[in-house]
């Protein structure tokens, strides 16, 4: 009797102590699954997903926030840097105002600085932060030093970003980071998710400040997210992401007989990529050819053009490259690449990379400083449509246009 009376004190025991964890549990999932002003009990049906120390960004956040702001970290002995532009909606063409957008980075050694009177709960984000809030434009400006990486390690130098719509929770979108970063490669470049858009920041000189222009795209990539772009056709990636790297072969234009990258060579100004897959209408063709061809007479070197012909139908290299020579010589065409890849599918050119549909007619792809800003398929060679392409570049421009690369290694 006495060692079945020990077995079931046990055994209560046992029972009591796993009742105990399994409370224990619902309690710190309750904690963690609500955070400040998200309204939520699932971190993973939040817009975006759960992140650490969201609700960090609440933390000191003051109640008047500018569209412009000047860090703590400006004042520190290091290059000046201005991340400026523009928040959109989810269609990236329409600005966003009232969006706030909470930043935080190391300084100018890679460390997350303390200072006195830093709030001690965000001692992890350092005292180099801050907030911007887009104005009636979508505008925002930053001024900052550009932060270090990590002392010892191989990460990129970066600026974490965090987004707040005025009815939605707050979410992370990619971390800034800098396409001159000897630590940016190749591998982790492909690894970015494009949250917001592509994170790379890409910079100009003005004296002794970096300029970096930022777009941001509401809702791009963002799991949960209520709004969704609903078209009839696909082809081609989002604005507000990078213009792969790919590498087609020339048949006319300035690198005639070469496999020159369109957006490794010429990325610097405005381009636009002129996709025809496997449904070609030589006739609307030659008359976007000719547009194109006058744009760039116009706008010399700030805008280079490329038509990427991709038709999988009988595709024979040397066939394909004749073709396009004659074309290239009954248009008279001087500053316009005409190249072509097997098929819009081709992993060896990476033109795949562009996600292109080849049963699509045609797919236009403008970008600037390699960043997509526009993109059309399906558009037919009209009067109102051309103006719109010239419209898209002209707005397009911004004020920092001009301003010269700094030199690479």
């Amino acid at each position: 009797m006495l060692l079945i009376a020990t077995f079931l004190r046990v055994k209560i025991k046992v029972i009591m102590n796993l009742c105990i964890l399994f409370l224990a549990s619902i309690l710190f999932s309750s904690c963690h699954g609500q955070t400040e002003n998200s309204g939520h009990t699932n971190e993973n049906q939040l817009v975006g997903g759960p992140f650490e120390n969201r609700e960090f960004m609440y933390i000191g956040m003051p109640e008047k926030i500018n569209s412009i702001d000047t860090s703590s970290g400006w004042t520190q002995n290091g290059q000046k840097l201005l991340i400026t532009g523009t928040i959109y909606t989810r269609d990236g063409k329409t600005p966003a105002p009232g969006v706030i957008l909470y930043y935080y980075h190391t300084d100018i050694n890679g460390y997350y600085p303390n200072k006195e009177g830093l709030d001690r709960r965000v001692i992890r984000h350092g005292y180099i932060r801050g907030w911007v809030k887009s104005d009636e434009n979508g505008k925002y400006s930053i001024y900052t030093v550009r932060p270090a990486p990590y002392p010892n390690a191989n990460e990129p130098a970066h600026i974490h970003p965090t987004i707040k719509e005025p009815d939605l929770n707050e979410c992370y979108i990619d971390e800034l980071v800098f396409d001159d970063d000897k630590l940016l490669t190749g591998e982790k470049r492909k690894r970015l998710e494009n949250r917001g858009g592509s994170g790379i920041l890409r910079v100009l000189i003005s004296g002794d400040l970096q300029i970096a222009e930022h777009d941001i795209i509401l809702g791009l990539n963002i799991p949960n997210y209520p709004e969704t772009i609903k078209t009839e056709k696909q082809s081609g990636l989002h604005i507000g992401e990078d213009n792969p790297s790919f590498i087609p072969f020339h048949a006319w234009g300035p690198d005639k007989g070469t496999r020159a990258c369109p957006v490794c060579k010429y990325g610097r100004f405005h381009g636009i990529v002129y996709f025809v897959g496997n449904n070609p209408n030589w006739a609307d063709i030659k008359k976007w050819l000719t547009f194109l061809e006058e744009e760039s007479i116009k706008r010399g070197k700030q805008l280079k053009s490329y038509f990427v012909y991709g038709n999988a139908n009988s595709y024979n290299k040397d066939n394909r490259r004749k073709e396009l020579e004659q074309l290239g010589a009954e248009l008279n065409l001087k500053n316009i690449a005409l190249t072509f890849v097997p098929n819009l599918e081709d992993t060896e050119s990476e033109v795949n990379l562009n996600k292109i549909n080849p049963g699509v007619e045609n797919t236009f792809i403008i970008y600037r400083h390699r960043s997509i800003v526009d993109k059309f398929i399906d558009i037919k060679p009209t009067s109102d449509n051309f103006k719109i392409i010239s419209t898209v570049l002209d707005k397009t421009k911004s004020a920092y246009f001009d301003l010269p690369e700094p030199k690479h290694e």
